[in-house]
């Protein structure tokens, strides 16, 4: 896959709550750095916290809004909409950061406020 079939992949997955694929989008030795989650290394690490992901969260969706690729680098700038398992609503803007080397996806970041995840952070 090139950089844009990885980068719509990463979204229709996570839209589909497919966490295994979405998982498989990633090299190996991924490095990640999540607003949330922290600093990620590994596929498998990855895999593993996202085994958790369906508890966090009733209903989830990440739209892309504005995605610019050159070469193995992409920037999508998209919009969280999710709910928690209690009915709280969580929206927020997020910009991804991606490079994708051979087909995978080799480090993502991601940058939003943290203060509409509160409800699943469990923090006021």
């Amino acid at each position: 896959m090139d950089t844009r079939q990885v980068v719509n992949s990463y979204y229709e997955l996570a839209n589909k709550g497919d966490w295994e694929a979405w998982t498989d989008l990633f090299a190996e030795r991924q490095t990640m750095d999540e607003q949330l989650a922290g600093h990620v290394e590994g596929r498998e690490t990855l895999r593993a916290m996202m085994k958790g992901f369906p508890a966090m969260y009733a209903a989830f969706t990440n739209t892309p809004r504005h995605i610019v690729i050159e070469g193995e680098q992409a920037a999508v700038v998209s919009h969280i909409s999710a709910a928690t398992h209690s009915g709280e609503p969580i929206e927020a803007d997020v910009v991804n950061y991606f490079q994708v080397v051979d087909g995978r996806i080799s480090y993502m970041s991601n940058h939003h406020d943290t203060v509409p995840f509160q409800p699943v952070l469990g923090t006021d």
